[in-house]
């Protein structure tokens, strides 16, 4: 049976995943004052479609959670997950796109 555990590397700014020994994948961080931001998530292709992504969000969103750190998904797939599964405890920070910001100015100049 493979055993799939999910770390944080603190040395390397990342959450791993590793089946038995082997790297499997890993979800990179950025530490900031009161906040923290995922910028990358990456899984192995020898490893893709065995839902280790996934695992691995949810136990890197959780742990960021329970540091009380507020969340700021940076990398599309962070994003993603955070859209469909509820972090008890977690506070999200939506990063502002330009596509946000233009929307914001027309729904200002509109009177809205």
């Amino acid at each position: 049976m493979t055993d799939i555990t999910v770390t944080r590397n603190d040395d390397a700014s990342r959450y791993e995943i590793r089946s038995d020994d082997t790297l499997a994948g890993f979800a990179e961080f950025d530490l900031r004052p009161g906040s923290i931001r995922f910028t990358h998530t990456e899984v192995d292709p020898a490893f893709q479609g065995q839902g280790l992504a996934g695992k691995l969000a949810a136990y890197a969103l959780a742990d960021a959670a329970a540091s009380g750190d507020a969340i700021v998904p940076l990398c599309p797939y962070i994003a993603r997950y955070l859209e469909t599964h509820e972090i008890p405890g977690a506070e999200i920070r939506w990063p502002r796109t330009p596509d946000s910001d233009a929307a914001d100015d027309s729904a200002e100049a509109a009177g809205a």
